[in-house]
């Protein structure tokens, strides 16, 4: 039996209802590791982060 493009349509529309909250848990995933990656870090990475948090006039402290 062949597949129609009514059968074809339920699981794309069901895979792309998945893919924004997983692009956004993904996102907020890599956000917080590079900021605890930064805030963790030797010296260098940490200095550099915290000079361009400056640099855009954003507080850190």
């Amino acid at each position: 039996m062949h597949a129609t493009n009514a059968d074809a349509a339920i699981p794309a529309a069901a895979a792309a209802k998945l893919r924004l909250p997983l692009a956004a848990i993904c996102a907020i995933a890599l956000g917080a590791l590079l900021v605890f990656a930064a805030g963790f870090a030797g010296s260098a990475v940490h200095d550099a982060a915290h000079d361009t948090r400056h640099s855009h006039a954003l507080p850190c402290h």
